[in-house]
């Protein structure tokens, strides 16, 4: 898992104070396998939004 985090440019320290939740969420693909679409996006920035 840390070395698939490393290719995804997470460095160590952050890696280790990821919850379970966010690590799924950074390494799931959609069903689809389509991009994120710009309303998914948003409503993510809302939900956590950077501080």
């Amino acid at each position: 898992m840390l070395r698939a985090a490393g290719h995804l440019g997470v460095r160590p320290g952050a890696f280790w104070r990821l919850s379970l939740k966010e690590w799924r969420m950074l390494t799931e693909t959609s069903p689809a396998g389509e991009p994120m679409r710009r309303s998914e996006f948003e409503r993510m920035a809302e939900a956590w939004p950077d501080d």
